[in-house]
């Protein structure tokens, strides 16, 4: 996930999602991922300090997504799962088929959007994604237990 100033999601040309100052959040669904593993990712992504506390002189995050009033545009991108080490072609084995991904992309989608605005990207699609990215600040999250909540 990013912060950014702004970020839009286009298909075919159209529009189809946009937000101003927030998280532009890549998601990648492996086939371990549960229901559970969706619920500990909105609330952490919900609360983690990532913004910083307008004029005051410091670097430090104090501030949460829902401290600012921000949103989130979220994009389903099974290729964060893509395996490199071996050949010239990355592996996608680890992705959670299709079925299995939109179910948790979209359960991960109504959950955030409990606690912020949400746009997104539409799944399965071939998208065009632009971003001002702020910092830059960009994290990586996973499960602290692959396969299964802590």
């Amino acid at each position: 996930m990013q912060r950014v100033l702004g970020a839009r999601v286009t298909v075919a040309g159209r529009a189809i999602g946009k937000i101003e100052q927030g998280l532009l959040i890549y998601l990648g669904v492996s086939a371990t991922d549960e229901p559970e593993d969706v619920s500990w990712l909105v609330e952490k992504i919900a609360n983690l300090r990532m913004f910083d506390e307008a004029g005051d002189g410091e670097t430090k995050t104090t501030l949460s997504i829902k401290d600012i009033g921000g949103s989130a545009l979220v994009i389903s991108q099974f290729t964060l799962l893509a395996d490199a080490r071996r050949g010239r072609r990355p592996s996608f084995s680890a992705a959670a088929a299709p079925a299995q991904a939109n179910e948790l992309y979209q359960r991960f989608v109504q959950e955030l959007g409990g606690h912020l605005p949400v746009q997104t990207g539409e799944f399965g699609a071939d998208m065009q994604v632009s971003s001002v990215n702020e910092g830059p600040f960009t994290l990586v999250l996973e499960h602290p237990n692959p396969g299964g909540p802590a």
